[in-house]
C-alpha cells in the first residue's frame, strides 16, 4: 500500500461539543475530494517537539465520505496532553496543519450480512459515526448494526441528537447510549452490560448468534470487552480493535 504524502489542512471551523471536547473541520485545498473509508484516521504533525515522532498525533475521522475535501475530527482535551493542549489553546480558524492520511484498516466490509456491534467510549465514537452515516447515505446492505456508546453523564454524550435521529430514520441501525454515573430513562451501567444483554436475548437453544464486534476507545475498555466477548464464545477473528492512547 502506497504511503500517503504529507499535505496541508486548513482549519475552517471549530465548535465545542462538550465542556472538554471540540469538533474541528479541516479542508485540504490541494484536493477536490478527499477519498477515505469510514473508520480510517489521519496523523497530524503538531509543532510540540523537535523530534518528528514526538509531534505526531493520530485521530479517527468523525465525518464520512461526501465528495468534498473537508473532514472532521472530534478531540478531547487530555490532562497533560501536549497535542490536545496545543490544539485547544493555539489552533484557530484559518490556521494550517500538516497531516498525513487517511489510512487504516479499521473498516467495515461492503456487505454487513450478520449483526455488528460497534462498542466505544469517549471520542472512540468518531469512526462509528462515520460508518453509520455512510451506511445510511449509500444504502449499504445490513442486518442489525448496534452502536453502543458509554460515558458517565448525559452532558458527555457526543452527537446525541444526531445519532438518535439517524437510528430512528434508518431501520437496522441502533443507537444505544449508556450512562454509568447518572440516572436517566436510557440504558445505565457500562457498555459491557448493554451488548451482553443484546446477545443473550438472541441466543436460541444455546446457539450463539453470529456477530462481529468493533471496539474503539481506551485500552482498559477494549481489553475488558475482548475478554468478555471471547468468554461468551466468540472467536478473536470476529473482534476488531482500534486502541486510543
Amino acid at each position: 500500500m502506497a504511503i500517503e504524502p504529507w499535505r496541508i489542512a486548513k482549519v475552517i471551523k471549530i465548535e465545542n461539543e462538550t465542556a472538554n471536547t471540540r469538533r474541528y473541520w479541516m479542508q485540504v485545498p490541494e484536493l477536490e475530494k478527499l477519498d477515505f473509508k469510514p473508520g480510517q484516521f489521519v496523523t497530524l504533525d503538531l509543532p510540540i517537539h523537535e523530534k518528528k515522532n514526538k509531534r505526531w498525533r493520530s485521530y479517527s475521522i468523525a465525518s464520512w465520505p461526501n465528495g468534498s475535501n473537508v473532514f472532521e475530527l472530534i478531540i478531547v482535551l487530555l490532562e497533560d496532553g501536549a497535542g490536545t493542549s496545543y490544539l485547544f489553546n493555539e489552533v484557530k480558524v484559518d490556521d494550517e496543519i500538516l497531516f498525513r492520511g487517511p489510512v487504516g484498516v479499521f473498516t467495515l466490509p461492503d456487505v454487513l450480512d450478520t449483526d455488528y456491534y460497534l462498542i466505544c467510549t469517549g471520542t472512540g465514537i468518531a469512526p462509528f459515526r462515520s460508518m453509520l452515516h455512510n451506511i445510511a447515505l449509500h444504502n449499504v446492505p445490513h442486518k442489525n448494526v448496534y452502536l453502543i456508546f458509554g460515558t458517565r453523564k448525559k452532558e458527555n454524550l457526543l452527537y446525541y441528537e444526531e445519532l438518535n435521529a439517524l437510528a430512528k430514520n434508518n431501520p437496522g441501525l441502533h443507537y444505544i447510549p449508556v450512562l454509568s454515573r447518572e440516572e436517566w430513562d436510557g440504558a445505565k451501567g457500562y457498555v459491557h452490560e448493554a451488548y451482553k444483554d443484546l446477545i443473550n436475548a438472541k441466543i436460541n437453544a444455546d446457539a450463539l448468534p453470529p456477530a462481529h464486534f468493533y471496539l474503539c476507545g481506551w485500552k482498559n475498555m477494549i481489553d475488558e470487552a475482548k475478554a468478555i466477548i471471547m468468554e461468551l464464545g466468540y472467536d478473536k477473528k470476529e473482534i476488531h480493535l482500534e486502541i486510543y492512547g
